[in-house]
């Protein structure tokens, strides 16, 4: 008898955007002992950290307009 492998389905791949911020010499140090402390890793400091934050605002409608705020009313063609 020859046993089958169960074929699983293909999963889409997550896709990953870019990030880059700016630290001083000093945050670095602090960033790189607060990780070993820790045990963890500065990218999992940084995104536990934004969570909270960025999960409010992901289904979030932004509306822009193109008028200026101290735009006189005479002006506006809309």
């Amino acid at each position: 008898m020859v046993s089958r492998k169960k074929v699983q389905k293909k999963r889409k791949p997550l896709k990953f955007k870019t990030i880059s911020i700016k630290l001083t010499a000093r945050q670095k140090k602090s960033l790189t002992n607060y990780c070993k402390s820790r045990r963890t890793t500065p990218n999992k400091i940084i995104k536990k950290s934004l969570a909270p934050l960025l999960q409010k605002y992901v289904d979030l409608e932004i509306n822009h307009t193109n008028t200026k705020v101290n735009q006189l009313e005479l002006f506006n063609l809309e």
